[in-house]
């Protein structure tokens, strides 16, 4: 039995694979006649363009622009230190509409050169100019018309009446023209840009680009005269309205400290926080003092009487006098007890010795009370300095909050006066300043290379352009293939179908090329043809689908209607007949029947009549001088799915198999309707036709998950209509050369 590979594997993606050279050079080769058009199409624009285009001559005038730091005004000359934005500026200036109006002024263009200007659009255009100039009047009066709706709706909500706009005159159209034209460039890395000028005149390219950068530096000039005039006005103004100010804050200051007495205020605010942070400093150290005394006169009591606890206080164990008599108590307790080995108790040196020892504890225990007695003293004395020092701060905080309170408005008033004085100064500094500046620049400019006489046009770049039409030619061409060919989800070759459904390809058949022809008929007029090979190579696969007897019921059926499913059967059938096999084509495509048509039969009975029990009789044809058996559909019927699934045809399908070496049954497509489903329980395996370049993987992976889910046992896939760029080309192109010879009449 036929091994299938699981269900499953038909959702899986497409395992990626790698994709060699020869794979893109075969996408280039199928969609070549794509690719050569837009190559074409590109190529001969950019040549026509090229070619019939105007020839335009630049000149350039070579600028460097500095900016004058001592000729700045209020701002400070660090401010300049930095200016990224400086030179797009000064560029921008270049390319204004006043600089193009001195321009136009200086060189009289409106009245010398009037006619070289304003009738250069009177020159005969050409083709594409044409073109250019219809689209223009077109959006133009669509603009106009847009213009014309917006202002009469503007002037009705308004109530006003429509007011004329006033035409352009001659300077201000050139104007316009020599700004169209104009580009300044700066240059990287540099204070200096270049001013280049554009036109159909070498001559009037010099002569215009050398007039752009002296109107620069007039118009500059103008600026700055402009500017020093208008702030020299507005800073005297500014300034007498500043000294009235600052006359008035001051007079306001000296009565307020006149009436507050704060003429000493800034001598107490600095002995003031520098007593406050005596008396604190002073206070800590007591509140420390007395909280180390309180932790000493706590361990005491917790003493009690007991001597040898209170000299592991800290107080006692330091206590030079308690240290020498804990001296005396040692020697006098160590002599005693050397006595007390020779004599006993009442011996007089014992007795002298125990005299001596209680004198010892008796001085003891005194020290001891007296160094109690002045640790209560030094803790009082603490208190009595830290409630001192606690009432003496809080004085001196109350005298500095009420000395702060005058000294903030005073602050506030002093602050005023301050500021308004600094504003005063540097106005009355910049009047002097900018009266002697006037005449001054704020930018420098020098010209480092005149204009320039061109000898040859800068547009069109016909070489440059041509490389360009070539190399976008090419890259429209090879994108627009590649895009085709990735949108393209057709199936093209056997390779491709066997590597993501994993189903064996039978055979691929050659696209029929010659006019005239019938495929149907083809292999019989030209047996050894490759498209004859092709179906005996069908023939072979099928006859090895099955390891012990090949299939002898075959269902031939496709996804969709036109990928040849007819033809496929009847080929398969002759080359079946060609090895003396008796070979029935039952067509059971009851909807649309073809085979018929092909072998030229009546079809008013046939399959239908037999299944729907209207008749009996012999419903077999043969064809004449071939070993090939044909039952026609019949009429249509209304019912044909029922009648594909009676029991009927089971047993006419058991009956002809006794009597025929292969039955081969036409079915309709898979996708379209369920007959095939149905046919594919009564046959011993099911062949599916595909048409390379129609065939979707989508119908495909549809087709075949129904035929799955039936349990239909497929045998394999003919892959027809293939044709040289599907991936086959070499193959077919030697294989065709190989039979030619064959072919050719002796």
């Amino acid at each position: 039995m036929q091994t299938y590979p699981p269900q499953e594997r038909f959702y899986e993606e497409e395992e990626e694979q790698d994709v060699h050279l020869r794979d893109y050079l075969l996408i280039l080769r199928k969609r070549k006649s794509i690719l050569f058009t837009l190559f074409g199409l590109v190529f001969l624009t950019t040549i026509i363009l090229t070619y019939s285009a105007t020839p335009i001559y630049t000149s350039s005038v070579e600028v460097l622009i500095e900016r004058n730091r001592g000729a700045s005004g209020l701002e400070s000359t660090s401010y300049y230190s930095y200016d990224p934005d400086f030179l797009e500026t000064q560029s921008t200036i270049v390319r204004s509409a006043k600089v193009a109006r001195r321009v136009v002024d200086s060189l009289k263009l409106a009245s010398t050169y009037r006619g070289y200007f304003l009738e250069e659009k009177k020159a005969e255009p050409s083709f594409f100019n044409n073109i250019a100039a219809a689209i223009s009047e077109s959006l133009g009066s669509l603009l106009a018309s847009v213009k014309k709706l917006s202002e009469e709706s503007t002037n009705q909500g308004t109530g006003g009446t429509p007011v004329a706009s006033e035409p352009m005159r001659d300077e201000d159209i050139i104007a316009a023209m020599i700004q169209g034209r104009l580009v300044v460039t700066p240059l990287k890395n540099t204070k200096i840009i270049n001013i280049s000028y554009s036109d159909r005149s070498p001559a009037i390219a010099k002569l215009i680009a050398d007039a752009v950068a002296k109107a620069y530096m007039d118009e500059l000039l103008d600026m700055k005269l402009a500017t020093s005039r208008y702030a020299l006005q507005w800073m005297t103004a500014k300034a007498q309205e500043e000294r009235n100010k600052l006359e008035a804050s001051e007079k306001a200051m000296q009565e307020y400290m006149r009436a507050n007495d704060l003429v000493t205020i800034e001598n107490k605010l600095a002995i003031y926080p520098q007593r406050l942070s005596e008396f604190s400093s002073q206070l800590s150290r007591i509140q420390t003092e007395r909280q180390n005394l309180e932790g000493i006169l706590r361990q005491v009591e917790a003493a009690g009487k007991n001597v040898a606890q209170l000299e592991n206080i800290p107080t006692f164990a330091d206590s030079a006098v308690l240290k020498g008599v804990r001296e005396a108590l040692f020697k006098a307790r160590q002599n005693i007890g050397d006595l007390s080995k020779k004599y006993g108790e009442k011996h007089p040196l014992m007795i002298k010795a125990n005299d001596e020892l209680t004198e010892l504890l008796t001085q003891q225990q005194a020290e001891v009370n007296r160094v109690i007695a002045a640790t209560r003293n030094a803790h009082d004395l603490a208190r009595s300095q830290e409630k001192k020092l606690e009432e003496q701060l809080a004085a001196t905080k109350n005298e500095l909050l009420n000395l702060n309170e005058k000294f903030i408005q005073y602050s506030i008033m002093k602050r005023d006066v301050d500021a308004n004085r600094v504003v005063y100064e540097a106005l009355t500094a910049n009047i002097k300043k900018e009266g002697v500046t006037e005449q001054s620049q704020s930018v420098n400019v020098w010209v480092l290379k005149d204009a320039y006489l061109p000898g040859a046009p800068s547009k069109p770049n016909k070489r440059r352009n041509l490389i360009l039409g070539l190399v976008l030619g090419l890259i429209a061409g090879v994108g627009c293939a590649f895009m085709i060919e990735y949108l393209d989800n057709t199936i093209k070759s056997d390779k491709d179908f066997e590597s993501r459904y994993g189903i064996t390809v039978l055979g691929t058949v050659e696209k029929l090329r010659e006019k005239g022809k019938k495929i149907e008929s083809y292999i019989v007029q030209k047996p050894l043809s490759p498209i004859a090979e092709s179906y005996r190579l069908v023939r072979s696969g099928l006859l090895l689908s099955s390891p012990e007897q090949p299939p002898k019921t075959i269902l031939v059926s496709s996804m969709g209607q036109g990928e040849g499913k007819t033809t496929t059967t009847i080929n398969i059938a002759r080359v079946f007949s060609q090895n003396s096999k008796k070979v029935l084509i039952i067509d059971c495509d009851l909807r649309r029947p073809r085979v018929h048509t092909v072998f030229s039969m009546q079809n008013d009975k046939g399959l239908s009549n037999y299944l729907s029990g209207t008749m009996q009789e012999n419903i077999i044809h043969k064809v004449a001088g071939e070993e090939i058996f044909v039952i026609t559909a019949g009429p249509i019927p209304p019912n044909p799915s029922d009648l594909v699934g009676s029991k009927r045809l089971r047993s006419l399908l058991e009956k002809m198999r006794e009597h025929f070496d292969f039955i081969l049954v036409d079915s309709p497509p898979v996708q379209l309707v369920t007959d095939s489903l149905a046919l594919s329980h009564l046959v011993d395996g099911t062949v599916i036709v595909v048409k390379a370049g129609v065939t979707t993987y989508d119908m495909v992976q549809s087709g075949l998950k129904k035929l799955r889910d039936v349990q239909c046992r497929i045998l394999g896939v003919v892959l027809n209509g293939v044709g040289k760029h599907h991936g086959g080309g070499y193959y077919y192109s030697g294989y065709s050369s190989y039979y030619a010879k064959d072919d050719t009449p002796s």
